[in-house]
């Protein structure tokens, strides 16, 4: 018996650390090809320094100083991070379905003009900001939920293309910011610059201490471990990823599509709610043309370049961070425009996207 189970068991050993090399060689592949992505984006980009007259090796030196070389350039990073995750966040929970949801923007300028709307008020009134700013936040993210949510209605009921659907809602959102802003709930005292009434100190999110970041980086966080573990380890998520596989299977068991896209998409909302939240409750202090600075449109790059995955998000979203916090002091001492980070960033996408077609081509990653 025992000669007879030894070659079974060996078997069975050796069939398991096929599969694991296996996995790993197919987890290798959605590392390396990004990166592959991220070398190609950054030659292009050398070329175009060289064309301009300017060194890539003093471009990367001040990159690294600006975004991550002292305390003062990663409290500048990590701020800049915290809308990044949750705007990604925004658009990797909605692509588990196979929806291409580019509308974080407007949630986000909508939502912040919902806090400080809830928020201008109270202001003066001495009333606790335990129950103001969760009444701010709910606001916030209630409005970001109903706003996707709009467009994943459509979508399901309508068969609107959730692509054209989201990014239309953003430009009506940021055209209703500036309604308000402009008119009803213009602040007086600011002349030069649409602004609403200032939401007050009291209601203003404070700072980690000895890290001197706001809290929104941690929300930001735990957000993405939370729906990390929904879509991965739960049976709502099974259902997402499986409707996302395949939309006439899941119908034919019987899934409920629609209240899938709809949840997903609310969720997505509440995300870049809650980063419209803390740039008004905790960078601005008003809702004002600011809350348009493109965090929707960057946190698209970063879900897509670490493949719609919410842990991979966070590190992710603080290279991005790092790129924007490195603009000014590139801008400063290189003489270009600070713009030319977003060029950078138009290379990455370009390249990400042309990546696209590697997967399954390599032999070393094959099974």
């Amino acid at each position: 018996m025992t000669d007879m189970a030894s070659p079974t068991t060996q078997t069975a050993s050796v069939k398991l650390r096929s599969g694991g090399l296996s996995q790993l060689r197919a987890s290798a592949e959605y590392v390396a090809i990004p990166l592959l992505a991220l070398v190609g984006a950054f030659v292009l980009f050398s070329l175009f320094l060289l064309a301009v007259g300017k060194s890539p090796l003093t471009f990367v030196e001040l990159l690294w100083t600006g975004a991550y070389g002292s305390a003062f350039s990663w409290r500048n990073t990590l701020q800049r991070a915290s809308p990044l995750i949750l705007t990604a966040l925004a658009v990797a929970i909605p692509a588990r379905l196979g929806l291409t949801m580019i509308g974080g923007e407007g949630a986000l300028v909508l939502s912040g003009l919902a806090a400080a709307a809830i928020a201008i008020p109270f202001v003066g009134s001495g009333i606790t900001a335990w129950i103001v700013m969760p009444l701010m936040m709910v606001a916030a993210a209630a409005t970001g939920a109903v706003w996707l949510g709009m467009a994943g209605w459509l979508r399901y009921k309508r068969g609107v293309n959730e692509t054209i659907a989201s990014l239309l809602l953003s430009y009506i959102a940021i055209a209703i910011m500036n309604f308000f802003v402009e008119g009803a709930l213009r602040d007086p005292a600011q002349p030069n610059k649409a602004s609403t009434l200032p939401i007050g100190d009291a209601y203003k999110v404070g700072l980690i201490p000895d890290l001197g970041v706001h809290w929104g980086i941690v929300w930001g966080i735990v957000l993405a471990i939370l729906l990390y573990v929904l879509m991965a380890r739960t049976t709502f998520g099974f259902a997402a990823r499986v409707t996302g596989g395949n939309l006439r299977a899941a119908l034919a068991q019987g899934l409920p599509v629609g209240k899938l896209i709809l949840v997903c998409c609310m969720i997505a909302g509440a995300c870049a709610g809650l980063a419209g939240y803390f740039e008004v409750a905790a960078i601005q202090g008003r809702a004002n043309a600011s809350l348009a600075a493109g965090y929707g449109f960057t946190g698209i790059l970063v879900a897509f370049l670490a493949r719609h995955n919410p842990i991979a998000i966070i590190p992710v979203a603080v290279m991005f961070g790092g790129l924007s916090a490195a603009g000014g002091l590139i801008q400063r001492r290189m003489g270009m425009p600070d713009a030319t980070v977003l060029v950078l960033q138009g290379f990455i996408f370009v390249t990400l996207l042309t990546s696209e077609t590697l997967y399954g081509r390599f032999k070393l990653f094959r099974s």
